[in-house]
């Protein structure tokens, strides 16, 4: 087994369930990335990025339209051609497949499987935390989102991150993957991400095999 450090995790989840946060503090963590005298660019991505169109809070990989299907599988497919080019290096990824399938089904009525996606994954010790709250934990949640949002009306409904919560927890469920589910009700962040460095370290997901 290399020592070399390669951690691959996909942190799904509805929104604040401060996912993103929780992405950044991985990627200083010196027990999840190793020790570091200096700060550098190790990759953080998203599927939620927005860059099917030129304004902003628009389209990309999650909410695409049918009508952008071949779009939003082309850039799945580029994705994990990229990680198996580079296999041997740490990746970290705030919301990806999980979520487009949650959107998908809730707003179109079409199920991406990416039964084919999971399968180039997990040859390459790709991980999954599925990162969920109580439901009466969101207004608080909420709170604090408002302190930063730039678009404050999308937390105006929570009702619909309870229900996209439930839909996310059955399709995390039937991936293959191995999975971590972390209740992120108590907003601890640094104990969060205390718990998926444990389980990553006793699950064998820090190191590529040679």
């Amino acid at each position: 087994m290399s020592s070399k450090m390669t951690p691959k995790i996909i942190l799904e989840g509805t929104r604040l369930t401060f996912k993103t946060e929780i992405a950044f503090r991985l990627n200083e963590h010196p027990r999840v990335v190793g020790p570091r005298k200096y700060r550098y660019h190790s990759p953080l991505i998203s599927a939620e990025w927005c860059a099917f169109t030129n304004f902003p809070w628009g389209r990309g990989p999650i909410n695409f339209l049918p009508e952008e299907e071949a779009l939003a599988m082309e850039t799945y497919h580029t994705w994990v051609r990229l990680f198996e080019l580079q296999r041997y290096y740490s990746w970290i990824i705030d919301r990806f497949h999980i979520s487009t399938r949650m959107y998908q089904l809730r707003n179109h009525g079409t199920d991406y499987t990416f039964r084919w996606l999971e399968q180039r994954l997990q040859p390459l010790n790709f991980r999954l935390v599925f990162l969920y709250r109580s439901p009466e934990s969101f207004e608080a949640a909420r709170a604090e989102r408002l302190k930063v949002s730039g678009k404050p009306s999308q937390y105006d409904d929570l009702s619909a991150f309870v229900e996209e919560q439930v839909l996310l927890r059955r399709l995390v469920g039937e991936s293959i993957l191995p999975t971590l589910s972390l209740d992120i009700s108590d907003n601890n962040l640094n104990a969060a991400v205390e718990r998926i460095a444990d389980w990553m370290e006793s699950s064998g997901g820090m190191y590529m095999p040679d």
